[in-house]
């Protein structure tokens, strides 16, 4: 059985996701910051949640070779 190609190719299009996430979610600092600290901290929860979503289809991907769930 030959290595896929799509696992290492996977993880650097999880890293480069990770790192414009990151800095997506930064470039909101001040903004958040005026927030109530409750509030804040709800922000950063759910950001801290987010990012996970968008990530199916790329797994999907890295396991089976096709970005949807075949029926």
């Amino acid at each position: 059985m030959e290595p896929s190609w799509r696992k290492p190719a996977g993880v650097i299009g999880l890293l480069f996701y990770l790192i414009l996430y990151a800095g997506l979610i930064a470039s909101f600092e001040g903004l958040l910051s005026q927030l109530p600290t409750l509030l804040m901290a709800l922000a950063y929860m759910v950001a801290g949640v987010a990012w996970i979503l968008p990530l199916r289809p790329l797994f999907l991907w890295m396991n089976t070779g096709s970005w949807t769930r075949k029926p």
